[in-house]
């Protein structure tokens, strides 16, 4: 992995954000991973695995041997969305793409009955879409966008996994995707870090409810990595050198962080992890 590009220039595009004009473009297709078969025949759905971190943790799972449902949202990120199911297919594995805002209740429902239906069933829910809204004076988000923020980063966690739990089976796993933000706060994505804050607890919580049916709940924290929502969301001077405050001095690649998603998914690897927050943040610690 010394070889990966880690230089990022200043340079910004409309949100919601798409890979192929990133400077340079991610490695997000973990071309040098090998799968050894922790996934076989499992079916796993995957919210915003168009690209990105998304994209990596799909083509992993395919690699190891799972079937994936991928759903994005915006017209914009088709393009993206049907690269990843290419990726997966070319493992002979079976991807499924569904369009759709996952702040409206009903298509989170939706969306799980068609992965189920099409997959012919769910044994793995990653929870990994989401938003934000930088701003550096708290009085300077609006209402629209804090609603928005948790619509997205929140909200779902709940109607998603709500849904999948009919489904999910003894030895399943529910995966969260939360942030080093929300394990230490950021002072210009006050509404973000809040919203990841309650994506760990939530994993903690739900992770003591469903111990005893043998579903295991997980997170991943991780911290700046380089995905579309970067460009998509930061003015260009704060894209610059993103990631260069870490003690490693640089930001992750998306294929640094997929192989977290697998430890969890995988059984055989993380039979006794539940509730836990990892957080692969460049050597940044935290207290506790």
């Amino acid at each position: 992995m010394t070889d990966l590009p880690h230089d990022v220039p200043a340079q910004q595009q409309p949100p919601p954000g798409t890979t192929r004009p990133m400077d340079p473009l991610p490695r997000d297709e973990m071309r040098e991973y090998t799968g050894r078969g922790l996934l076989a025949g499992k079916r796993a759905l995957i919210t915003g695995g168009d690209s990105g971190i998304g994209r990596a943790v799909a083509v992993a799972f395919g690699k190891e041997g799972a079937d994936v449902a991928i759903s994005f949202l915006a017209d914009e990120e088709r393009h993206d969305a049907e690269h990843t199911a290419a990726l997966v297919r070319q493992e002979g594995r079976a991807c499924v793409l569904y369009q759709g805002d996952l702040a409206d209740e009903r298509f989170c429902a939706e969306l799980v009955g068609a992965a189920v239906r099409d997959l012919g069933g769910l044994d793995v829910l990653v929870n990994h879409a989401g938003t934000q809204f930088p701003h550096d004076d708290l009085g300077e988000i609006s209402t629209e966008e804090l609603d928005r923020t948790f619509r997205t980063n929140v909200y779902p966690l709940f109607w998603v996994t709500r849904a999948a739990l009919r489904h999910l089976p003894e030895g399943g796993a529910v995966i969260n995707t939360g942030s080093v933000n929300g394990l230490r706060g950021h002072a210009g994505l006050i509404d973000y870090s809040a919203s990841k804050a309650a994506a760990h607890v939530f994993t903690m919580s739900l992770a003591q409810n469903l111990a005893k049916r043998g579903i295991r709940v997980n997170c991943v924290a991780p911290g700046p990595v380089w995905t579309p929502l970067i460009p998509a969301t930061f003015e260009p001077e704060r894209v610059e050198g993103f990631g260069g405050g870490t003690p490693m001095g640089r930001m992750a690649h998306p294929d640094e962080i997929a192989p977290s998603y697998v430890f969890f998914a995988a059984e055989r690897l993380s039979s006794y992890y539940t509730g836990e927050v990892l957080a692969p943040t460049g050597g940044e610690t935290f207290p506790g």
